[in-house]
């Protein structure tokens, strides 16, 4: 009862409030220059200035795109602050000049610059954070390869090293995410015609960074990523609304072993499959505590660890489950973490053991719901 009618403390309450009147930040992500990242971004703001809400410009890069510019309309542009530097001046985002405005909403493109040394922040996105702290709403865009965990994997793609990179929690702590998407062709079209950069550059761009490979590479890496924002969201949703049913959205692949000799087999079908769906897949091993059950030897717990080293070794998640029941721990595992296909060997278990503990592949056949279940044939 006393926790029932605890009172809020100070610090709770001006955490609550802080939460409830922080701006929300809408990521618009695309794969390469050019795509229409910020076109969509100043679209958007003038739907919706159109409605009635207050919007505006707090930095916008053309890069003097007609059909860019002309998204611009009505929309208010609040001035760019001068910022001198190695005896010049540059042009920065005025953050203190929108928040003394307090828009609704303000539309800042390019979230991953680096300002200018001197600023206030060193990155856009922290200045970004400033405004939602404020209260501010803010549209912004992002291209992939500016995501932090990215860039090794950008870098083996394009041969390019992205300087300018944010850390992935700011997408992932997005209210929003969604990705403007184009095809390669279509893309080098838009390029050809001068639509992107000026036509001089169009040649040397189309060898370098807007080859076919590349943007097919990149495009994949920016729905990838927003269809992993969506299945966070989606998972999310089904935990805050008790839904336990599997509905099969995203592939995951649960590879199920033990110390036979098998398990190399059964790990390699797991990493094909897991490579044909191009999805998240774990090798999962039970620890069981039944009291027929045979104790784990301490050359089991050893090749074990070495199948678990391969599975890391192609990409799998690694996880030990301890449970009275193989399949009990199973099913659980499977139900939280939503896997759709479940890979185990035919049992190995003698008829005594089965008739004293049934068998796990019958019960995984009799109890999966909406999993599918591949059983594979034991090594001679």
């Amino acid at each position: 009862m006393q926790n029932e009618y605890k009172r809020t403390t100070p610090e709770e309450a001006l955490k609550i409030y802080n939460q409830e009147n922080r701006g929300k930040l809408k990521i618009i992500i695309g794969y390469a220059p050019g795509v229409g990242k910020t076109y969509a971004m100043l679209n958007e703001g003038n739907r919706r200035f159109k409605r009635g809400e207050d919007v505006v410009i707090g930095y916008v890069e053309s890069h003097g795109r007609a059909e860019t510019d002309k998204q611009i309309g009505e929309l208010e542009i609040i001035p760019l602050k001068k910022v001198e530097f190695n005896k010049k001046v540059l042009d920065e985002m005025n953050t203190e000049a929108i928040i003394a405005r307090k828009p609704s909403i303000a539309l800042i493109d390019e979230l991953a610059h680096t300002n200018v040394p001197g600023s206030k922040y060193r990155k856009r996105y922290e200045d970004v954070e400033e405004l939602l702290k404020n209260g501010i709403n803010v549209i912004s865009t992002l291209n992939i390869q500016h995501l932090e965990s990215l860039n090794d994997v950008v870098r083996q793609i394009t041969g390019i090293a992205v300087r300018e990179t944010i850390p992935d929690h700011i997408v992932e702590k997005a209210d929003e995410v969604i990705v403007v998407d184009i095809t390669p062709d279509a893309l080098q079209n838009r390029l050809q015609r001068g639509n992107v950069y000026d036509l001089e550059k169009v040649p040397q761009a189309l060898k370098n960074f807007f080859r076919k490979g590349n943007l097919n590479a990149l495009r994949e890496l920016a729905l990838r990523q927003t269809a992993e924002e969506v299945d966070e969201d989606l998972e999310e949703y089904m935990k805050e609304h008790g839904i336990k049913d599997n509905w099969s959205t995203v592939e995951r692949v649960m590879v199920s072993i033990s110390p036979s000799v098998s398990a190399k087999k059964l790990i390699r079908r797991g990493a094909r499959i897991a490579k044909r769906y191009k999805c998240e897949w774990i090798v999962v091993s039970v620890n069981c505590t039944h009291r027929f059950a045979p104790k784990l030897t301490l050359k089991d717990k050893q090749v074990l660890h070495n199948y678990f080293q391969l599975a890391k070794q192609l990409g799998a998640e690694t996880v030990t489950l301890t449970g009275k029941s193989v399949s009990g721990e199973l099913l659980k595992f499977a139900e939280e973490r939503h896997i759709t296909q479940i890979i185990i060997g035919h049992s190995t278990r003698t008829k005594l053991e089965t008739i004293f503990r049934g068998s796990t592949v019958v019960k995984l056949l009799k109890k999966a719901k909406n999993i599918e279940l591949h059983v594979i044939p034991n090594e001679k």
